[in-house]
């Protein structure tokens, strides 16, 4: 079958493409099936999309979603439905979650549950063979039950390396993961939420060092790595497998790398020895200063205290930090948001990202919402955009959200002035502020 992905750009150029597409290809191109991409930058339009989607004549179309992603990719299933017939298809976090509502649209035609590799090598064997791709685990067609589902891929390290011709990676910079699932119970993210869907306690898997140093090798052999990216929810879980791949990257490799953390997960230690292996940034999800927020609603149970402690940490290491916030949640007030800029006066990370709440299908917080009435009707018509709040929040009103999300902006800006202001010219100030505030109204 002739297979071509679309991979819809949201923010800007430099988005990381979806990881997705790159595994499905690997896993399905040695069975004989055809697969490529495109990605469609922010101001492509949807005529334009079309275009190209007609002009590549595949046999099937598929995308994989977030929930920032729906709404263009529901724009673009039903236009390009209205021209031609091509058997479509869509997973990812967003499908997953919200299958019903996909499938009402008159563009998709199937919903690949989870995770993909069997599932989709599967249906892409039935099209091939004339068959009606019906009754397959993990896929949902319109008006058909939940299937049943595949286990999680296992052993993980059989799974063919991604296919790097479907990832938008340049200037050197390329994108690793190491393993799947997440054990945190954090109440706005939708990872943990898998292991209900499978019915498994055992949904986190890790590829082994040796695994993961041969694709590394792999990618030095054919290109040349400058900078890796570690897309892992949380790379500093199990001691022993950071420290040991610490060792050996460090001596053989030590190309310069970054990755996602907790502050639970990690200790002075580990940092000097991540730092020493070639660790440049760590990001870490801070969410909010207010220790009742974050233990209550979001579960998050850790102190200020233990994130002050791992910031300093990681910056006496020669680590540089990026804290997230979210702004908005279900019964923050105005005193837990003064709260959060109180801690990152604190921290002072190197940067920091700022984004209003959103009740992602799939998490415990999208049930809490819906369960107390804070959802409106057409929230799936709404965008995704982490800018302005679709709640009808409990205690914040949509100004407070927007003057806090200025607040934030205002205080990127400054920070961004304290730490390089020395090197800018007024005209180059100018265009520094101008970008973080297009930044911030673009979500």
């Amino acid at each position: 079958m002739n297979v071509l992905f679309v991979e819809l750009e949201m923010d800007r150029d430099w988005s990381v493409a979806s990881i997705g597409p790159a595994f499905l290809a690997s896993y399905v191109r040695p069975m004989g099936h055809t697969v490529d991409i495109i990605h469609l930058k922010v101001d492509v339009s949807t005529e334009q999309g079309i275009a190209e989607i007609v002009q590549r004549a595949p046999e099937v179309l598929a995308l994989s979603l977030t929930s920032r992603q729906w709404l263009r990719a529901k724009d673009l299933l039903n236009r390009l439905r209205q021209q031609m017939h091509i058997t479509t298809i869509v997973g990812g976090l967003h499908p997953t979650f919200s299958s019903e509502s996909v499938l009402e649209e008159p563009g998709v035609d199937f919903v690949c549950l989870g995770e993909g590799e069997l599932a989709f090598a599967d249906f892409l064997n039935a099209l091939q063979s004339g068959n009606t791709p019906s009754g397959i685990k993990n896929i949902r067609g319109k008006n058909e039950a939940r299937p049943p589902m595949y286990a999680p891929f296992s052993p993980i390290d059989s799974l063919p390396f991604m296919a790097r011709d479907l990832l938008n990676e340049n200037n050197g910079v390329y994108h690793m993961t190491t393993q799947r699932g997440c054990p945190f119970p954090c109440s706005y993210c939708a990872a943990r939420m898998y292991n209900e869907m499978y019915g498994t306690k055992e949904y986190g898997r890790r590829r082994s060092i040796e695994n993961v140093m041969a694709e590394i090798r792999l990618l030095k052999e054919t290109a040349e790595p400058s900078y890796i990216i570690f897309l892992d929810d949380t790379f500093t879980l199990n001691h022993p497998w950071v420290n040991k791949f610490c060792e050996i990257y460090g001596a053989e490799l030590g190309i310069p790398f970054s990755l996602h953390a907790r502050v639970e997960t990690i200790n002075e230690a580990m940092l000097h020895r991540l730092a020493k292996a070639g660790c440049k940034h760590i990001t870490f999800g801070v969410e909010s200063g207010s220790e009742r927020l974050r233990r209550e609603i979001m579960k998050r149970r850790v102190s200020n205290q233990k994130l002050i402690d791992a910031f300093r940490w990681s910056q006496d290491a020669g680590i540089l930090t990026t804290a997230n916030y979210i702004i908005g949640t279900p019964t923050e007030t105005r005193e837990d948001i003064e709260a959060t800029i109180a801690l990152h006066q604190q921290l002072k990370p190197h940067d920091f990202g700022y984004f209003v709440f959103y009740p992602y299908p799939g998490t415990p917080m999208f049930h809490y919402c819906k369960e107390r009435g804070l959802l409106p009707d057409d929230m799936f018509d709404k965008p995704a955009n982490h800018r302005t709040s679709i709640l009808k929040h409990d205690v914040l009103s949509p100004e407070d959200i927007e003057e806090f999300y200025q607040r934030f902006t205002k205080m990127r800006e400054q920070d961004y002035f304290d730490r390089y202001g020395q090197y800018l010219t007024p005209a180059n100030k100018g265009d520094v502020s101008k970008q973080i505030q297009d930044c911030a109204d673009n979500g």
